[in-house]
């Protein structure tokens, strides 16, 4: 890692402003068990003008060391990242941070394998992604990953997730995402994680019977799926989109306390042309409103929750979530400097 020297009254500004954001929407939580001191992480700036440590997110990522065991905060400054970036497995810890999704781009175009298309893979646990849009601008044709997620314990607050197809491969681990905004057409949200959905906004851009989930649960006895909890749907003007379809044989997603807009198809959910597969899956809904929510004509093999049946899924310990959702930083370090969030330099 190189030389860190005095913090420049810009970069300071940006880690107030990105504090000042977590503080807003903060997940309140026990910190992570174990040796990770939560309370100081150690500050990695990314800038493309070369005022920072590192002028790419990859060379910032590869500055952690392996098997890294501390926090640590790579501060991305404005600007459009073309790069594949990954979080390699034995670099757990890290939070990548902008100030705005608006402001900070992570983009790429490959298509083909979910595997290899995306933009942004991570496959270390105890990661972090704050403010930041990540996007795959291939289009429609293939697949195109934006986002995968294959760590345990991955949470994303305040991001812009956007493709076509197969927009976020959710693929392994428990997972939030808060206040996100996720866009695509086909399966846009698929793979075989846990993962709460929490005051999200899913954007269809499919102009006819697209799928917002493709969930890939393959047995009752895995404890994955996808709640989606006071979140938002909409759609194009024209378009038309279903709920979810099962890309496994126990495809498990539910909706609550949710708006849906009159993209949804008023069956809700399908079957991918194959009437057996509504048999094993669990969709369902639970108090959601808007004009895409109406339950006169949904399909028999979903689901309407009762109170009780709703009751332990709509908290974070769908997840597990209180044992690893860590709260922000209160002290940046580095090299020998150590600044206080909010505090004087």
């Amino acid at each position: 890692m190189p030389h860190m020297g005095a913090i420049s009254l810009r970069t300071y500004a940006y880690i107030v402003v990105i504090l000042f954001q977590i503080a807003i929407g903060r997940v309140m939580a026990t910190p992570t068990a174990g040796p990770v001191r939560t309370s100081i992480a150690t500050l990695i700036r990314v800038d493309q003008s070369g005022n920072g440590d590192f002028k790419t997110i990859q060379e910032a990522i590869d500055s952690v060391p392996s098997n890294n065991s501390e926090l640590v905060f790579i501060l991305v400054k404005p600007g459009i990242y073309r790069e594949k970036v990954v979080v390699p497995a034995d670099k757990p810890f890290i939070t990548l941070s902008g100030t705005r999704a608006e402001d900070t781009l992570i983009t790429g175009s490959d298509s083909g394998n979910i595997f290899e298309s995306p933009t942004m893979t991570v496959l270390a646990s105890d990661f972090v992604g704050r403010y930041l849009t990540i996007e795959n601008t291939y289009g429609s044709g293939d697949k195109a990953v934006a986002l995968r997620v294959s760590g345990d314990r991955a949470a994303f607050y305040g991001c812009r997730i956007l493709s076509y197809q197969d927009t976020l491969l959710d693929d392994t681990g428990s997972h939030y995402y808060s206040n996100c905004y996720i866009e695509g057409a086909t399966d846009f949200i698929c793979g075989n994680a846990a993962s709460l959905f929490e005051r999200c906004h899913l954007h269809s851009i499919s102009k006819n019977n697209g799928s917002i989930t493709a969930q890939h649960r393959n047995s009752p006895s895995e404890n994955t799926g996808f709640l989606f909890l006071g979140c938002k749907i909409t759609g194009d003007v024209g378009g038309s989109a279903f709920l979810g379809r099962p890309w496994g044989v126990s495809s498990r997603v539910v909706f609550a306390y949710s708006y849906m807009s009159g993209v949804i198809n008023p069956p809700g959910w399908s079957d991918w042309n194959d009437k057996s597969k509504g048999s094993g899956v669990f969709y369902a809904e639970y108090r959601c409103y808007g004009p895409g929510a109406d339950r006169a004509h949904r399909v028999g093999w979903s689901q309407t929750l009762s109170n009780e049946e709703a009751e332990p899924l709509l908290t974070k310990e769908m997840i597990g979530g209180r044992s690893w959702l860590r709260p922000p930083p209160r002290y940046f370090k580095r090299g020998s400097k150590i600044i206080r969030a909010g505090g004087n330099m």
